[in-house]
Formats: C-alpha cells, sequence, structure tokens
C-alpha cells in the first residue's frame, strides 16, 4: 500500500486568521518502506512571516520572497500525492493549511478518509505519555540530533519512522487473512526488500522419512522424563 507522510510549516496557527503555508515535505512509503521518492516546496506566503513563527522554522521573510507561490507548483504536489492516504503528526492542522491553500486555488480539498493521524494513534497506544514528534523519537529510539529546527521535510522524514514503529515496527509481514471459512486468521507473509514484493512462506515441514526416524529414536530412549 503506498502512503505519504507530510508535514507544513506555516506562518501561524490558524489559516482562517490569514495564516498561511510555507513550506510541505512529503516522504512515499510503500507497505511501510520508504522508497526515496519525495516531494518538497518553499512558497512565498504574500505576507511577513511573524517573529513568534519564524523562531520556529527558521524560515524569514526575506527567505520566502523569491519563493514560488503555491499555485505555481501545486500540480506537482497534486500528482505527488495522488489518491494515497496522507500521515501527519496533528493531522487536522496540516490537512486544514493543506485544504486552504487548494480552496485558494479553486481546487478540491483533500478529503478527510485519507487522513491518518499518528498523533491520535500515539494517544491510543501510550495514554498518559508526552505525544509529540520529538518525545516519540525518543521512545522509539529515532535519531533527532540533527533536527534543530523545525523543517516540513526532515519533521516527514523522523515521521515516517515513527509510523513505522507505531504500527508494528519492522515485522510488517505479519497480517490477518480470511481463510474460506470466512474466520480471521494470522496469515505470515515475506517481504523482498530488493524488488518490493512479498512471498509465500517457505514450508518447514518434516517428511514421512524424517517423521520415522524421530519415532524411532524416541522408541529407542530409556525411561524419557515425559513417561515418567
Amino acid at each position: 500500500m503506498r502512503e505519504i507522510i507530510f508535514d507544513t510549516e506555516t506562518t501561524g496557527l490558524d489559516p482562517a486568521t490569514g495564516d498561511r503555508m510555507v513550506e510541505i515535505g512529503c516522504i512515499e512509503m510503500v507497505n511501510r518502506v520508504a522508497t526515496g521518492e519525495t516531494f518538497h516546496a518553499y512558497y512565498n506566503p504574500e505576507r511577513e512571516m511573524p517573529a513568534e513563527a519564524e523562531a520556529v522554522h527558521g524560515l524569514s521573510s526575506t527567505f520566502l520572497a523569491d519563493k514560488p507561490l503555491f499555485r505555481d507548483t501545486v500540480a506537482g504536489l497534486l500528482e505527488f500525492i495522488g489518491d494515497s492516504p496522507l500521515v501527519a503528526h496533528n493531522a487536522q492542522f496540516d490537512f486544514g493549511f493543506l485544504n486552504h491553500e487548494l480552496s485558494v486555488c479553486g481546487l478540491e480539498a483533500v478529503g478527510a478518509d485519507r487522513m491518518i493521524d499518528t498523533l491520535a494513534i500515539a494517544r491510543r497506544r501510550h495514554p498518559g505519555a508526552k505525544h509529540s514528534l520529538d518525545a516519540l523519537c525518543s521512545r522509539y529510539g529515532v535519531d533527532r540530533s540533527h533536527r534543530v529546527l523545525h523543517g516540513a521535510l526532515l519533521d516527514a522524514e523522523l515521521l515516517a519512522q515513527v509510523y513505522v514503529e507505531l504500527t508494528g515496527g519492522r515485522q510488517i509481514g505479519l497480517q490477518l487473512a480470511v481463510d474460506n471459512t470466512g474466520q480471521e486468521t494470522v496469515e505470515t507473509r515475506v517481504f523482498r526488500p530488493k524488488t518490493g514484493e512479498y512471498r509465500a512462506p517457505r514450508a518447514h515441514c518434516a517428511s514421512a522419512e524424517e517423521l520415522a526416524r524421530h519415532a524411532s529414536f524416541l522408541e529407542s530412549l530409556d525411561s524419557p522424563l515425559w513417561t515418567s
């Protein structure tokens, strides 16, 4: 399954009061494995950057002055995300800004049915704990030593690693399947990183000859523990 992990940086907290998105970073994952494909862009917000926002992400009005407007590169963004589920930390915030920018361009909003919120997942898995991205990186041993300021692509890369841990770690081949009786059963599939494909597990059943030798060996034992 293809998923897009993404993060945004903005001029503030609420697009309804005039705040704008100034950066977006997207990471492509297939079956919870990063493919190396990314999308990253800065945007001119057509307004001044508040000092408190710049202190968070380091993006100044001067730096953003020559960057394209969102509408100038939105086609590339939409092509990259396609119709895949979108994963974000506190996804309501990022979806709010993304959809605001789309609405300014007269484009259709991204549906909430595509939203996967890692903050909500973390709250269910670790009630009472801290759920910030920094806290989750510490919990799962994700190296964030290079994260001095917030950055959309960097934060998306960190979140991709956290998301894998939140959803079961690297053991992603163990899935529930439905057998021919309609009951859920555990199905094991082995992932091949080089090809990006799954294969059925190899059989490990003893042959008739091996079973006969085993039975003969058991008969040769003198007073085995399981018969006493």
